[in-house]
């Protein structure tokens, strides 16, 4: 398997008659070349937008300054592949909205813009120069001591040569001395030239990839399908209830009247019983229906929302309920929905197990939070985990990354407190019932 980087093929009996070591010289010649170009540029944005800011002019220029690092990174991530040939994925994300302003916000609001920007600091101040003192030291010392018989032919007429202008050899062994001594020097000076290539993009790579990229677009993958789920079970919840409200229930109230006057007009007898026991089960099985369909979801919340939703529960709760859960419009459904039902859960243990008085259900829309708290002064102990159906509810709040808590101290009271993130724009008008 060929090497994927200098790292591994420095690793490898056959590095030097590779083509890794010029491929470092390569790297880091390059990095000279563009980091002096980098340099140049921040030195003149910085000088130019420094002077110009007291009229103004230079704003822009400083705002150029500090997104130097969108194109030196990517000339960077490109860069990379001389010497590292893993994919280097680019840490932007694509902004939604098009138009140039959308694209400013967010590069200016990601990290990656501000950790390219440092990396251009430190580009342009440091790390360049330390490419050039690399590449001097490992290949042009080296090959200037191995071209010393040259030059002593070619230059001093075959008496002497100056060896880094340093250095005269005036004879002949002396020259082939340091030619071999300079082919020594260069077989060392690939090693320490593949080392240096190898440190310098794996700081890159540090600095200016992407982090995790993969595991984010999973985990915002994961969000908007979670969203994509609770919306169409809204949907389906909604269809259905629809469905059964002008399908099934219309037939039996039909079922009812048709029996009503079948009874009605049967002689007394045992068919007039028959029909009248048909026409009082059809009745209880059209109170079941229409109480399941409140259960799927209420017409009153699609209509009117999550107060009015939240009081229409409360009146129909043996325990006497107060309600002080203050909206400033209608809300998400899936948050109206969650919101509901965790109420309705809370409000039907407080009839069934509880022994309260007294209960009462408050809140508000504060801080970006729907906030919901259903208190009771009943006798407390409650636990989820017992099957008070407030796992699953749990469950569904988490979806909405919203948080249920619970809390009922034996002997009470019972506090139980939602919340559930809702920014202010998220409110919406929806407040006109359907016809």
């Amino acid at each position: 398997m060929q090497p994927k980087s200098v790292w591994q093929a420095m690793a490898r009996p056959g590095f030097l008659v590779s083509s890794w070591p010029w491929r470092a010289v390569g790297y880091l010649v390059s990095g000279v070349v563009v980091g002096s170009l980098v340099f140049l540029l921040v030195v003149l944005l910085a000088v130019a937008g420094g002077g110009l800011a007291s009229v103004l002019v230079g704003l822009p220029l400083l705002a150029a300054l500090a997104l130097t690092g969108l194109p030196v990174g990517r000339v960077e991530r490109l860069r990379l592949r001389i010497v590292d040939a893993e994919p280097v994925p680019d840490p932007h994300r694509v902004p939604v909205e098009p138009g140039l302003r959308a694209w400013v916000v967010v590069r200016i609001r990601e990290r990656a813009t501000w950790r390219e920007l440092g990396y251009v600091v430190l580009f342009a101040g440091v790390l360049w120069p330390l490419d050039a003192l690399v590449v001097v030291f490992g290949l042009i010392v080296p090959l200037s001591l191995v071209a010393t018989p040259s030059l002593m032919a070619a230059v001093g007429g075959g008496r002497e040569a100056k060896v880094l202008k340093v250095w005269t050899v005036t004879d002949w062994p002396t020259a082939f001395g340091c030619s071999v001594g300079g082919v020594v020097l260069l077989a060392l000076g690939a090693y320490v030239l593949g080392v240096a290539a190898g440190a310098r993009a794996g700081l890159t790579r540090l600095l200016i990839a992407a982090r995790d990229v993969g595991l984010g677009e999973r985990v915002v993958e994961l969000a908007l399908s979670r969203g994509r789920l609770v919306d169409a079970f809204e949907a389906e919840r909604r269809r259905i209830e629809r469905d059964l409200h002008d399908g099934a229930q219309q037939r039996l109230v039909a079922l009812t009247v048709t029996l009503g006057v079948a009874r009605l007009d049967a002689p007394p007898g045992p068919l007039a019983d028959q029909l009248a026991k048909a026409q009082e089960q059809a009745g209880s099985a059209l109170a079941e229906l229409r109480e399941l369909i409140h259960g799927i979801h209420p017409q009153v919340l699609t209509d009117y929302g999550l107060e009015a939703a939240v009081a229409d529960a409360a009146d129909r709760t043996a325990v006497p309920v107060d309600v002080g859960l203050d909206l400033p419009g209608r809300l998400p459904r899936a948050v109206e929905s969650a919101a509901y039902f965790v109420v309705c859960e809370a409000l039907t243990n407080v009839d069934r197990h509880s022994g309260a008085t007294r209960a009462e259900v408050g809140g508000g829309h504060r801080d970006g939070l729907l906030l919901v708290e259903v208190r009771d002064d009943g006798c407390g102990g409650a636990d989820p985990a017992r099957g008070s159906g407030l796992t699953g509810l749990a469950d569904r709040v988490s979806v909405l990354d919203g948080r249920l808590s619970l809390s009922s101290p034996p002997g009470g009271p019972t506090s139980l407190r939602v919340e559930i993130p809702c920014e202010w724009d998220q409110l919406t008008d929806r407040g006109r019932p359907s016809a």
